[in-house]
């Protein structure tokens, strides 16, 4: 026989229940589609491989469609996510930094840890092997190819090192440029557009560059693919931590648990897609908190107060 206990208990288990699919489906109400904004490391064709089954995994954890947005540059990540365009985001540190400092409510929940335990990666200054430039010195009066002015290892961290080492990249360089892309950095310098090329490095085997070589892409002027032997890196930066998927702080908890859950099981639950974004180079993607980052601030603001004094 049900006792009164006994009934109060499942009126309240009941209430609790409906509560919690009411709170759901609110929240499903106001966003009945994410947005996923990805910055334009690569080019559009090869991003858009490795994040749309990201997209698509989204999708079918949280339960509504997740569109993929591929940003024109690390700019219009930022504003997408400040004007609520996109409620989830994949920046790169320096960009995420410039979110952060200009007032965006975003919250970092998930960043990608490297088959080597790390969770963050340099920025290198490559030169072609067969050039004359075996040290930054060499490079005084040439031609840097830069990647985004939001780009950490394209422009913000090797801004910032090699102006602790007594070098400003605007004076020390004859010229350089934004080219928009890490692997349009690399075609630069591969074309000849450029003598050096600031870019990401995880290890010897693991960066942008042989991502590219992997694909073909880097060829020698008499069509023959480029291997790494082709390149040299002749600067590396202190560490960095990689760059965080980051979800808008107005959104319900429960949903910005949803897909912090759903970042940090990836690897376990969709092997092959999550090998998709890194070539299977990454272990998984862990839980990340905003004060990691604050270092990437502080160089930020840094490189900032440079451009105010020059």
């Amino acid at each position: 026989m049900l006792s009164r206990r006994t009934l109060l208990g499942l009126a309240a288990a009941a209430f609790s229940f409906t509560a919690t699919a009411s709170y759901a489906q609110d929240w499903k109400a106001q966003y009945p589609e994410l947005t996923l904004a990805v910055i334009p490391a690569e080019n559009a064709s090869t991003t858009a491989d490795r994040y749309q089954p990201l997209a698509d995994y989204i999708a079918k954890q949280v339960g509504v469609p997740v569109k993929l947005n591929i940003a024109n540059d690390y700019a219009a990540v930022i504003e997408a996510q400040r004007a609520g365009f996109a409620q989830i985001a994949f920046y790169g540190p320096a960009s995420y930094a410039r979110a952060v400092i200009t007032g965006v409510g975003t919250e970092p929940v998930a960043v990608s840890r490297h088959n080597n335990g790390l969770t963050g990666y340099y920025s290198v200054i490559y030169v072609k092997a067969d050039s004359p430039y075996k040290t930054i010195a060499d490079l005084k009066g040439k031609k840097l190819a830069l990647v985004d002015p939001n780009s950490t290892s394209g422009n913000n961290a090797p801004r910032f090192a090699l102006h602790r080492d007594g070098i400003d990249i605007d004076s020390f360089f004859g010229s350089n440029f934004f080219a928009g892309s890490h692997d349009n950095a690399v075609l630069a310098l591969a074309q000849g557009t450029a003598d050096a090329a600031a870019n990401s490095w995880n290890s010897d085997d693991d960066s942008n560059l042989t991502r590219m070589l992997s694909r073909g892409i880097l060829k020698k002027d008499d069509g023959t693919p480029m291997t790494k032997a082709d390149f040299r890196v002749i600067y590396k930066t202190p560490f960095l931590p990689e760059g965080p998927y980051a979800v808008l702080s107005s959104l319900p908890d429960d949903l910005k648990k949803k897909i912090a859950s759903a970042l940090t099981d990836y690897s376990k639950n969709d092997k092959a897609d999550f090998d998709k974004l890194s070539d299977g180079k990454d272990i998984e993607l862990a839980p990340i908190s905003a004060k990691e980052y604050q270092p990437i601030v502080d160089m930020v603001k840094f490189n900032d107060s440079l451009k105010k004094t020059q």
